[in-house]
């Protein structure tokens, strides 16, 4: 049960990115000029990609406290990759693995 709320997690929010751009796509074409900048963010940084679009206002752009959820998004991608990297170095059998 434990993995599969690990897999949702890691998935859910480029799932919820490729809903809204899917459901729409003004809103996705209103933040961002082309279309690799949101696959970009889908692969690398879903969740703040996904928080950027959401809260993206149509020629104001992102006020103050705006930037302040994207970035904390960021961070959790951020972390996200690494404690994934971390739980990769410790799976036994892993070339480099640390074990105890």
């Amino acid at each position: 049960m434990g993995c599969f709320f690990v897999l949702l997690a890691g998935v859910f929010p480029r799932f919820a990115l490729l809903i809204v751009w899917i459901a729409r796509p003004r809103m996705v074409d209103a933040a961002f000029d082309s279309w690799i900048w949101p696959l970009l963010g889908i692969v690398f940084l879903p969740f703040a990609t996904l928080m950027y679009v959401i809260l993206y206002t149509g020629g104001g752009g992102l006020s103050g406290s705006d930037w302040f959820w994207v970035v904390f998004a960021g961070l959790l991608d951020v972390v996200h990759w690494a404690s994934s990297a971390v739980s990769r170095r410790q799976a036994p059998g892993y070339p480099g693995s640390v074990q105890a």
